[in-house]
């Protein structure tokens, strides 16, 4: 499966805090070495050869949203992946429900990992906005920051026609449900939404420890802006689902981006549709 092999090209490093654990992908500058567990020195040692470039996925998700992409970019940076706490393998920090209760925790994380040195990084969707949020409040710790298909701008319309699951359903009906969710927000194009992906995105609902988020949906992101130090740029899928009547609204909600640049014939998972041309939109941006 594309997943398991993916995964063993990186190094899976596992930090223990106060509120739990926060687990890393690592792709590109160094040599597999699997499940490091709580040692700060193999982190030193990975990160001093290129720039890192940490990259945090969206809701419900984990590091397999950046599937796609984790190989083509590690050939220029090191790629850095985390699970955001409450999602994938990091665990939830108690009592933090959305994305502004996450913000310091994933300054503890960035601040333990790279020794409070400013780091690149690009953010799907919620972790986009997680990451804008943690850029207003603690400005040093960013030193550029890409939005894919951030929310938190105020711009969505209707509600999207998402399925939920129901008691007593089986695998199959649960699968229908996944492959329905994903084409009504995900992938913009049915074919997309293969069988891995389905198994994919099981594995990644079932870890959702965050299920009540409603600030996306606010323009938190947009307030943000006025407090951002760093260059900002934005890659967004022209048929993105979230911004289906509000797409060309973005750089002026956002003034603040220095960039921003639509991939065509891409939904909202932009990078996973149309990895090729989303690599050509980033390539620009992520010279080390």
């Amino acid at each position: 499966m594309e997943i398991s092999r993916v995964e063993s090209l990186s190094q899976r490093l596992e930090q223990t805090y106060a509120w739990g654990r926060a687990v890393w992908h690592v792709w590109g500058g160094h040599e597999p070495v699997h499940n490091v567990v709580g040692d700060l020195i193999p982190t030193i040692e990975i990160h001093a050869a290129t720039k890192p470039l940490v990259l945090l996925h969206g809701g419900s998700g984990s590091w397999t949203h950046w599937i796609r992409n984790v190989e083509h970019l590690a050939q220029y940076r090191t790629v850095w992946v985390l699970d955001i706490p409450g999602f994938g393998d990091s665990s939830l920090p108690e009592g933090v429900t959305d994305a502004d209760g996450l913000v310091p925790y994933v300054a503890e994380i960035f601040t333990h990992t790279f020794g409070g040195k400013p780091v690149d990084v690009m953010g799907f969707s919620f972790g986009g906005m997680t990451a804008g949020l943690l850029a207003a409040q603690y400005p040093h710790l960013i030193r550029q920051l890409i939005f894919v298909g951030a929310p938190g701008l105020g711009l969505f319309g209707k509600e999207l026609p998402m399925r939920g699951m129901t008691p007593g359903m089986d695998d199959a009906a649960q699968r229908h449900v996944h492959r329905h969710n994903l084409t009504a927000m995900m992938l913009a194009h049915s074919e997309s939404v293969t069988d891995e992906v389905i198994v994919l995105q099981q594995a990644n609902v079932a870890r959702d420890r965050m299920r009540r988020r409603r600030i996306a949906r606010t323009d938190v992101l947009a307030r943000a802006q006025a407090r951002w130090t760093c260059p900002v740029h934005g890659v967004w899928g022209e048929l993105d689902a979230l911004y289906k009547e509000t797409l060309q609204q973005v750089p002026i909600v956002l003034p603040s981006m220095a960039s921003f640049t639509v991939v065509p014939d891409a939904g909202h998972w932009v990078m996973y549709e149309r990895p090729d041309e989303f690599h050509a939109a980033v390539a620009p941006l992520l010279r080390p």
